[in-house]
């Protein structure tokens, strides 16, 4: 009785799992519909309108071609519409606000005839003979024009030689053309470059603007150069030589060049650390002429000025070192030897300047 009971109940348990078997095959499936996608390098993504790198646009914007940015949507409202009918009148720079012109006095604005400074002639350099040169060390300074002592080289009072700012100055030496500045890439003034391009290298870019007439119609459009503000170049990169002549038993020191140093900012205006370079080269042994007939300003004495060239011969600015050729095969500057700590570099700027004093003291006996 037991055998046949358990045989039954088997039987069905049978009947009951083909059965579900079988309405499970003959069921209808319901097939989702498979969205294309985009494959890419990096995975597949989903194909949409008005879609960037950086984000998806509105549906409702318009891009227009070269107004959009990779770093954020641009709606039709932010679009500088220009009517290409009307005319557009190009700007010459004046001096990309670093040249502003200077009115002249009419009369001598001053108690005494100033001509000391206008006559005065740079003197020759004593001549090294290359077999007497027994000891040559090149440096790289750097001069910070918001420093103390180096106040002169930001003084900006509008006089009859125009403006006293030392890069108003060379700016507009280049333009008359009594200096040649070099490419700021290499420091051995291998490539002239034009004045133009010397405005150029201080990277202002230029605006346009919208000419109205007195009911706000558009009658034109005007492109300007963007100005520079002066006070913003505040950085002068020196190249110099120390030599011991044996014949004289001197110590001499040579400027080679001067450039403006500038760092690179990014488009939010945010400058980025250790960016700075030169962006051009003069060579200071063609610029002494110029610079021996511009008065550096005396805050404390205004009668007893000297002319740039018996400021940088006589060494009164502060400067600290960037470069040398002390054990430096690479020829690298201190930026890349230590870049990540400032004060190492000071202090091995400190020990170059040590090493130079202590040559010619070391050749002394008492």
């Amino acid at each position: 009785m037991k055998t046949y009971y358990f045989k039954w109940v088997l039987s069905a348990m049978v009947i009951i799992a083909i059965a579900n078997s079988s309405f499970a095959q003959n069921r209808p499936v319901k097939k989702r519909p498979v969205k294309p996608a985009a494959t890419s390098a990096y995975g597949k993504q989903p194909v949409q309108n008005n879609t960037s790198a950086y984000g998806n646009l509105p549906k409702d914007t318009t891009v227009n071609p070269g107004s959009g940015s990779a770093y954020g949507n641009n709606t039709g409202n932010n679009k500088l519409a220009i009517d290409t009918s009307l005319p557009i009148t190009v700007i010459k720079s004046s001096g990309n606000g670093l040249l502003d012109s200077v009115k002249m006095s009419l009369r001598n604005d001053a108690a005494v005839d100033q001509n000391l400074i206008k006559e005065k002639t740079a003197m020759p350099y004593e001549n090294i003979r290359e077999d007497d040169a027994v000891y040559r060390v090149r440096v790289w300074r750097e001069i910070d024009g918001r420093e103390k002592q180096n106040l002169a080289f930001q003084y900006a009072a509008d006089e009859d030689n125009g403006s006293q700012r030392f890069i108003s100055i060379l700016l507009r030496a280049i333009q008359n053309g009594d200096i040649t500045a070099f490419s700021g890439d290499d420091d051995r003034f291998t490539t002239p470059i034009t004045a133009e391009a010397a405005m150029n290298a201080f990277g202002s870019g230029r605006d346009t603007v919208a000419s109205l007439d007195r009911d706000g119609n558009t009658i034109g459009y005007q492109v300007r150069q963007k100005s520079v503000d002066p006070d913003s170049i505040y950085k002068f990169r020196v190249k110099e030589e120390w030599v011991f002549d044996k014949e004289s038993s001197r110590l001499f020191v040579r400027i080679l060049g001067i450039a403006p140093v500038m760092p690179f900012y990014r488009s939010d205006g945010v400058k980025i650390e250790g960016s700075e370079r030169p962006l051009w080269w003069i060579y200071y042994p063609d610029a002494r002429s110029v610079l021996s007939k511009a008065s550096v300003y005396n805050p404390k004495n205004y009668g007893a000025r000297m002319s740039w060239e018996d400021l940088f011969e006589g060494r009164m600015f502060s400067s600290y070192i960037v470069q040398s050729t002390f054990d430096n095969p690479f020829n690298l500057p201190l930026s890349a030897v230590y870049p990540n700590n400032t004060l190492f570099r000071l202090l091995e700027g400190e020990k170059i300047k040590e090493k130079i004093f202590n040559y010619e003291q070391s050749l002394w006996s008492y």
